[in-house]
């Protein structure tokens, strides 16, 4: 029996009313009001649709549910690109979008990184930038794909799982995965299929390097968690795949990350690069990079145009991770200052500065660089100030944003009584968001307690088909 006020599930039933749909949520879920003016999302309607929906959940002030009936259709809804995507039972749950044309996701995106800026932060940009775009499909060198052995259907699954599902769906090709990936997608389910190890294989990590001249795909390296150890066999059959299959790398990852080896040593070594700067980044598997290799390029050109460093300026790049920006960072600047949180990567990145540090074409040497670990979620304003002062910031966080820092920055601005030692705050900050809320929240300090202005935000389409919304913002010194 349904609940119309309660907090429970509601039975799965159909609605007659036909709704006018106003937007499109975070989670690609159309936004419509019934005539009771209960708010109701809607699984695969389209903004400016007219549609009727089975109402799959019902909460005191909410309804959720699935399409049924389209009357009127957006202009701006096209055929998903893959067999796998929709709203029919076992559909792969790894893309919410694909119904909406490319660049209608755009605008969506930048639609609620505005909304987000203004509700939670009360930030208004004086310019909005030009999204950066790429390729919409085969743009995912990096993914984790879960593997399992079904019993009743005697096959083996790998990919992603179902939408809103536990179960793995029955992928063949994956249109936004490296061609030569998505293409090996049943081969490697005969593989696993074939092991000793098929049923205590639960996963295999993906991470793709570029061509040896920068373009293309290059190293396709594939780290198979394992649950105990491997036969004989097992390795055989590992190596005879990888010997078919150009690029492959085979990686073993018997329990945590930090256990994880080459199988065969030797061979290419994974590594993207950033051409523009010179700049050639090798790393591990489980190491993080950017999904989409092409937007990382265009990504750290357009921070660095936006940040505009000078031959004399000290800059800080916090949450450095491997140096993604710290490294062409030293293609411009006096002085760089590498920050993350974990000391693996700090000696990763460590590592990548030696390995650039001398003259490339088309640049010199780089500058003095330095990284350091350091804990960026209890950041307070001392610990600003031992740093030094530096004339620029680029600042990279993870989903969590990075509040502690601008808090700390806030409360330099607003305290008189902390030992500045010549310490000044920066003149300009450039923010690289994935997470539209933690910077709307992060923008809100910078421009109403730390004295910014935010003069420019847009979106970064780093994931094309999702609802993954990837920004940058400017912030100057008001």
């Amino acid at each position: 029996m349904t609940e119309s006020t309660g907090n429970k599930e509601a039975q799965q039933q159909p609605d007659d009313e036909w709704l006018q749909v106003e937007s499109l949520d975070l989670d690609a879920q159309g936004v419509a009001h019934k005539a009771s003016g209960m708010v109701v999302f809607i699984e695969g309607a389209l903004p400016f649709e007219e549609v009727q929906l089975k109402v799959q959940r019902r909460k005191n002030n909410w309804e959720q549910g699935t399409v049924t009936a389209i009357r009127r259709e957006s202009s701006q809804r096209v055929r998903p690109g893959c067999p796998h995507f929709g709203l029919h039972p076992g559909a792969c749950g790894g893309c919410k979008m694909q119904h909406l044309d490319a660049a209608a996701q755009v605008a969506v995106k930048q639609r609620a990184l505005e909304d987000n800026l203004w509700h939670l932060g009360k930030v208004r940009p004086e310019n909005m930038l030009r999204p950066l775009e790429g390729p919409a499909w085969h743009y995912r060198y990096r993914a984790r794909l879960s593997v399992r052995y079904v019993v009743k259907k005697g096959t083996v699954l790998i990919g992603f799982h179902e939408r809103k599902s536990r179960y793995l769906a029955d992928m063949q090709v994956c249109p936004v995965l490296p061609a030569r990936v998505s293409a090996m997608l049943m081969p490697l389910r005969e593989l696993i299929g074939s092991m000793d190890a098929r049923d205590t294989c639960p996963q295999i990590e993906l991470a793709c390097g570029d061509g040896p001249d920068g373009t293309g795909l290059g190293v396709i390296a594939l780290v198979l968690r394992h649950l105990e150890p491997l036969s004989t066999a097992d390795i055989a059959r590992l190596k005879a795949f990888a010997a078919g299959h150009e690029g492959v790398q085979w990686w073993l990852q018997p329990k945590g990350p930090e256990t994880v080896r080459l199988l065969e040593p030797g061979g290419p070594a994974l590594a993207y690069q950033l051409p523009e700067f010179g700049v050639t980044m090798p790393f591990k598997p489980t190491d993080f990079t950017q999904v989409n290799a092409h937007i990382n390029r265009v990504l750290v050109s357009r921070a660095l145009r936006l940040l505009d460093v000078q031959p004399e300026e000290r800059v800080i790049d916090w949450f450095c991770g491997l140096g993604n920006f710290t490294l062409p960072l030293a293609t411009r600047a006096r002085e760089v200052l590498g920050i993350e949180g974990s000391d693996t990567l700090v000696a990763r990145a460590t590592e990548n500065l030696l390995r650039n540090q001398g003259p490339a074409p088309g640049r010199g040497a780089l500058a003095p660089t330095s990284f350091v670990a350091r804990n960026l979620f209890e950041m307070t304003p001392a610990m600003l100030v031992a740093d030094g002062a530096s004339d620029k910031w680029l600042v990279d966080p993870p989903r969590e944003g990075a509040f502690a820092l601008a808090k700390a920055l806030a409360d330099l601005h607003q305290q008189d009584d902390v030992p500045r030692d010549g310490w000044a705050p920066p003149r300009r900050i450039v923010y690289v968001s994935c997470n539209p809320s933690t910077l709307a929240r992060d923008a809100g300090l910078l421009v109403h307690q730390a004295g910014y202005r935010c003069t420019f935000a847009g979106v970064v389409n780093m994931f094309p088909h999702t609802a993954h919304v990837e920004s940058i913002a400017v912030f100057e010194r008001a």
